[in-house]
């Protein structure tokens, strides 16, 4: 880990101290695991933590990308880029002078990595070997046969195993790039000195988020996207509400066009852009790469176990089973959705059904997730093109921000709340959020969409007044409101008009 201060000396300490001894195995495991990211260490505690011989193996550190080089370290400066565009916009809250306030970005780098060094504790190699009773083994973990796997010259036998390596960043194949060197989520948060110009290549959530951050930091940031909008998998219009606020903030955006070729010209670095058939050029200091990620199976040694992969990754069924029985995967490694919170659902699937004989599926999780730019974009369930695609009538209801007291008051009126609804019901499909906390927001729709619950739900429950949550009462009144037809209307005014005699 870089720089190497005494923040990261100690997360390295924590997990991958150098002078770790791998333990001696001594009969047939439970469970192997290979991979030490969420998927792998929840699988491990929580298969030792119900009574079960467990051995973790990992190559690199414990803790995976999201302790090191994702999560962790992207929230830390994305919650030190917005206090940083609060203070600078804070007039009209009779703040004077914000605009002109300085920003160290050495400062908060050190106050990244030193939060992660706290939190890597829970992640340590220590404490998954003396609190949770689990064998940690580092280094590379390969399969030697269908029941065993070979690590450091050690060989485990296995009744079970788990293949939970993750994945890492994905760099597309343009001329000239390799030879300019860029930065991927693996190497930005070594930075000690702010880009003064930035290209981001990629405007899905990893671009996005971090275009934002560093632009408030106060890069020249360039967001470059082949397609012709920035996070075109949301809601178009969440999509285009945030595209404002790029453009408002002033990040460069580029969309639409192809990357042509890279290349170096003194100390700056060209991109070569085309669009339409005109040439576009844009000259940085620092590119980063933000396309997508690769599933990571180098050295595994699936063929020898019998384990059926592509360049998607590990091949499982909807039990989390590869195709030798008494192996299973979890994470990245064998799903498109790659989220943290997903590879922690995984690998509770994963425990049930490898030691526990459960018959659990992937398929019925109900996966939210979320977008931290600001405002924040997050989803659950269905959108509505999902709903058409599969025969499925939809009502659509929404309610802006700008509609919400506790939003004007804040500030914070950009966004709305949607609801997709079974057409003539009141049954959840789908929702998307488009506020500053929509993370915090959307559990209320996933708890209901897990449970069953309709729209209803929500209405009959009191939300506190005045909060930005109140947005998804403001829904299911909506909603009610449908259901009150010209018919309902008229048979209400009679009864009412006779109760008045």
């Amino acid at each position: 880990m870089n720089p190497h201060d005494i923040h990261n000396q100690t997360c390295t300490a924590h997990v991958h101290p150098d002078e770790w001894v791998n333990p001696t195995p001594t009969g047939r495991y439970n469970l192997v695991v290979i991979g030490g990211g969420t998927a792998g260490l929840i699988s491990a505690a929580g298969a030792a933590g119900l009574g079960a011989k467990v051995a973790l193996i990992e190559r690199h550190l414990l803790g995976g990308d999201c302790l090191n080089v994702g999560c962790v370290p992207s929230k830390a400066l994305i919650r030190a880029s917005r206090a940083l565009y609060d203070v600078r916009n804070s007039s009209e809250f009779g703040v004077q002078s914000a605009a002109h306030l300085g920003f160290d970005f050495g400062a908060a780098m050190e106050r990244m990595r030193r939060i992660r060094s706290e939190i890597s504790y829970h992640d340590s190699a220590r404490r998954y070997r003396d609190e949770l009773g689990v064998d940690v083994f580092l280094g590379q973990g390969s399969f030697s046969g269908r029941d065993s796997i070979e690590v450091a010259g050690t060989t485990l036998r296995f009744k079970k195993a788990a293949v939970c390596t993750g994945a890492r960043a994905a760099a597309p194949a343009i001329p000239g790039l390799d030879e300019a060197g860029y930065l991927t989520n693996e190497t930005i948060f070594s930075l000690t000195e702010l880009p003064p110009r930035l290209a981001v290549i990629g405007a899905g959530p990893i671009g996005c988020e971090l275009a934002q951050t560093f632009s408030r930091f106060g890069s020249r940031v360039s967001l470059i996207e082949q397609g012709a909008h920035i996070l075109d998998r949301e809601d178009s219009d969440a999509g285009t509400i945030l595209q404002g606020v790029f453009v408002q903030e002033g990040i460069n955006l580029q969309l639409g066009v192809k990357i042509v070729a890279v290349e170096i010209r003194g100390r700056d670095k060209i991109l070569h852009l085309e669009r339409d058939g005109t040439h576009i050029l844009v000259a940085v200091d620092a590119i980063l790469v933000g396309v997508g990620r690769a599933p990571n199976l180098e050295g595994l040694g699936l063929e020898k176990a019998g384990i059926t992969f592509d360049l998607a990754g590990v091949t499982v069924n909807d039990h989390l089973q590869t195709s030798n029985p008494n192996v299973y995967a979890a994470g990245d490694v064998c799903f498109l959705i790659k989220f943290t919170h997903t590879a922690d659902a995984m690998a509770r699937i994963l425990i049930a059904n490898a030691l526990f004989l459960g018959r659990q599926k992937r398929s019925a999780l109900t996966i939210p997730w979320c977008t931290y730019t600001d405002p924040e974009i997050a989803h659950v369930g269905m959108y509505e093109r999902d709903a058409r695609a599969k025969g499925i009538e939809v009502t659509t209801l929404t309610v802006p921000l700008s509609n919400i007291d506790r939003a004007l008051l804040d500030g914070e009126t950009e966004g709305f709340a949607r609801v997709h609804l079974k057409k003539g019901t009141g049954r959840i499909l789908g929702a998307t959020l488009v506020a500053r906390h929509a993370g915090e927001m959307i559990n209320e729709f996933s708890l209901a969409i897990t449970n069953g619950l309709e729209i209803s739900a929500i209405g009959k429950t009191i939300h506190p007044y005045p909060t930005q949550a109140e947005v998804m009462k403001r829904l299911a009144d909506a909603y009610n409101r449908t259901r009150l037809t010209p018919l309902v209307k008229g048979l209400l005014g009679r009864w009412l008009k006779w109760q008045r005699r």
